[in-house]
C-alpha cells in the first residue's frame, strides 16, 4: 500500500509539474518516500433497519495527503458534489477509491480539492471497508509548493506539519482547512468544508 501510495503522490505531483525528487524534500534521497506515514483503518457498518435515523460515519475530510479505500460489496460511501448533492460511490469489484485528504490540498494549493464524504448504514446488510491513510513524515513541513505560487496565484495556506494540522483538526474539524488559510482563493470558492458545513445529513 505505500509503493502503491508513492506512485499515485508522483502521478499527482507530476500533473502539477512537480517531477524532479528535489521538489520534494520529505521524499527522501530515493523519492520513494520512505519515510511517510501510513495507518491502515478498518472500518464495519451492521446492518439497520432505519438507516434514515442511523449515520455510519458523519460527514468530513480527510486530514491525510490522500485515501485508498476499498470497499466490500455493499454500497454506502458518499461524496458531495457541487450542484448535484450527496452522490453514492458504488462498489467496482477489485477497485479502489482515491480520496484527496487536506494536505494535499495544501500542497497543491487548492488545485486538488480535499473531498468531503460520509458513510450511510444499509438497511439489510453489513458493510466493511479498509481505508490506508497516507500522510507525510510527521514533522514534514507542508505548505503550497513553491511551483505553484506566483503573482496571479498567491499561497493559500500557511506551513504546517501533520502533527500540527492533525491537533487543528481535532480542535476545528471541517474548519480546520480554512483555519490555516491565509488568503482567499482569486475565483472567490472557499474551502469545501467551509461551503457545506452547513450541509444536513438527511
Amino acid at each position: 500500500m505505500k509503493k502503491l501510495a508513492g506512485r499515485l503522490m508522483w502521478l499527482m505531483l507530476g500533473s502539477l509539474g512537480i517531477i524532479a525528487k528535489e521538489d520534494i524534500k520529505w521524499a527522501g534521497p530515493k523519492a520513494d518516500f520512505k519515510e511517510a506515514s501510513g495507518v491502515l483503518q478498518l472500518n464495519y457498518y451492521p446492518a439497520c433497519p432505519d438507516p434514515d435515523r442511523a449515520m455510519g460515519l458523519a460527514p468530513h475530510t480527510d486530514s491525510t495527503l490522500l485515501t485508498i479505500l476499498y470497499q466490500n460489496s455493499t454500497s454506502g460511501l458518499q461524496v458531495f458534489k457541487e450542484g448535484a448533492g450527496w452522490v453514492a460511490v458504488p462498489p467496482v469489484p477489485g477497485g479502489l477509491v482515491i480520496n484527496v485528504g487536506d494536505l494535499m490540498h495544501i500542497l497543491s494549493n487548492g488545485s486538488y480539492q480535499s473531498v468531503l464524504h460520509r458513510a450511510m448504514v444499509n438497511r439489510s446488510h453489513h458493510r466493511l471497508s479498509s481505508a490506508y491513510l497516507y500522510g507525510p513524515p510527521s514533522t514534514a513541513e507542508i505548505s503550497p509548493h513553491p511551483k505553484l505560487v506566483g503573482p496571479t496565484h498567491p499561497p493559500l495556506y500557511r506551513l504546517v506539519t501533520w502533527n500540527e494540522y492533525l491537533h487543528t483538526k481535532a480542535k476545528h474539524f471541517n474548519k480546520a482547512l480554512s483555519s490555516v488559510r491565509v488568503c482567499v482563493p482569486l475565483n472567490g470558492l472557499g474551502d469545501v468544508n467551509e461551503q457545506n458545513n452547513s450541509v444536513t445529513v438527511g
